[in-house]
């Protein structure tokens, strides 16, 4: 069974910056794709970043694509997965949890599948 390990979270001011990291067992990292996800409080789950294994091509969500400060990547050998993001928000407070993925079309879907669940995320909370 896989495994999941989000870190790197925390309290940042707004327009602070945060590095967050998904180690990810081999089972997970083999998957095709590797996606954050992010739950704010009294919100579902939703899709933020996606990355395909083979050769790195990355995708975002709508409400990201238009900000250049945030970025995913991934290390295959390490079996690690990060996301950059620069620039905070309040609105990006939130739970970050890291997972395979599958992509149906443009829509991008959890696949924990592969960890056996989720991992415990990790917060980000970004003050105004």
């Amino acid at each position: 069974q896989g495994r999941l390990v989000e870190s790197g979270g925390g309290l940042v001011q707004a327009g602070g910056s945060v590095r967050l990291s998904c180690e990810a067992s081999v089972q997970t990292f083999s998957g095709t794709y590797m996606a954050w996800f992010r739950q704010a409080p009294g919100s579902l789950r939703e899709f933020v970043a996606g990355i395909r294994r083979m050769d790195r091509k990355t995708e975002y969500a709508d409400y990201v694509k238009g900000r250049s400060n945030i970025s995913i990547s991934r290390n295959n050998d390490r079996g690690t997965l990060y996301l950059q993001m620069n620039s905070l928000k309040p609105e990006d407070t939130a739970v970050y949890y890291c997972n395979s993925a599958i992509k149906a079309g443009s829509t991008w879907y959890a696949n924990p599948s592969l960890a056996g669940g989720w991992g415990q995320g990790t917060q980000v909370t970004v003050s105004s």
